[in-house]
């Protein structure tokens, strides 16, 4: 089976024009984390151990067998990680889109641009919740406003390119999604540089970390003019991204060239393909 797991403020739609043409090869699923799309309202905070505990729940009450493979976009790409440090024995195969680097520009007002790695303290990581999700009536004063107010902002354009490509009806549930209170909370996580740190540590420990497991990494082609995706930066992720390529025996590093952040969405015929490979190599691989 294989499983999609969506960038942070995206959710299953995102997967709109790469899932039906998996389907024709693999059981495929996609998933909203709690408090996105369909999803209700999860415990908090938001920590990558929370939402791979409940994936894990999600597909063990599902009924969905492993072994898996893990398709992870962009910040998608850290709980992939987890959940194959987590549950190893489950995952058969990995494809990270634009996604998974452990060590990512952070921009500060006060400090400008600064490396994850400089911003975690060792703060330990709360344990996961079984129960006792976030309700929105206990957000109250400046910090319900502050989210009313991203809110409102989202939801002028939740559709700008390139995800004006996507179907009409992805087009319209991100519309509603995107003007809720869940989009913005399903992201909160004040641990993730801790919790990146981990997944730094386990990689920098060990250079074969997924030994021959079947492996492709996704890269864009196209720079955005500002921030961390610009031209300056864009060598310095492609490097990162084969480093990521690399923790296997058989990754494989693959650029986009006619894509911006959103390969899925720009390519989709090459997310497909580099899914249908891990699955075909997985298969091969056997239990």
């Amino acid at each position: 089976t294989v499983i999609l797991e969506a960038g942070i403020g995206d959710f299953s739609v995102e997967w709109s024009l790469v899932q039906p043409n998996v389907a024709s090869f693999a059981r495929v699923c996609s998933y909203d984390r709690a408090g996105d799309g369909w999803s209700e309202l999860g415990p908090h905070p938001r920590t990558l151990r929370q939402i791979v505990y409940e994936l894990h729940t999600l597909l063990e009450r599902a009924g969905e067998k492993p072994p898996f493979v893990l398709v992870g976009h962009s910040f998608g790409g850290w709980p992939v990680r987890a959940y194959a440090a987590t549950y190893p024995s489950e995952v058969a195969g990995i494809v990270l889109v634009e996604g998974g680097h452990d060590n990512p520009w952070r921009k500060l007002p006060e400090r400008g641009l600064v490396r994850s790695s400089e911003l975690a303290t060792g703060a330990p990581i709360p344990a996961v919740q079984t129960s006792s999700p976030v309700r929105l009536s206990d957000i109250q004063g400046r910090i319900r406003d502050q989210i009313q107010a991203a809110v409102e902002q989202l939801s002028r354009n939740p559709n700008e390119p390139p995800r004006d490509r996507l179907p009409g009806d992805a087009q319209r549930m991100r519309a509603w999604a995107l003007g809720r209170m869940g989009h913005i909370l399903a992201g909160v996580n004040p641990f993730l540089e801790e919790e990146l740190a981990l997944l730094r540590a386990e990689r920098e420990q060990n250079g074969k970390l997924y030994g021959d497991m079947p492996l492709v990494v996704i890269t864009r082609g196209l720079s955005d003019e500002g921030g961390p995706d610009s031209k300056t930066f864009h060598e310095e992720r492609k490097q990162e991204h084969a480093v990521l390529a690399s923790l296997s025996r058989r990754g494989k590093h693959i650029i986009a060239e006619r894509s911006g952040h959103h390969v899925q969405i720009d390519e989709p015929e090459l997310v497909v393909e580099a899914i249908r490979e891990v699955v075909r190599a997985a298969q091969r691989d056997g239990p």
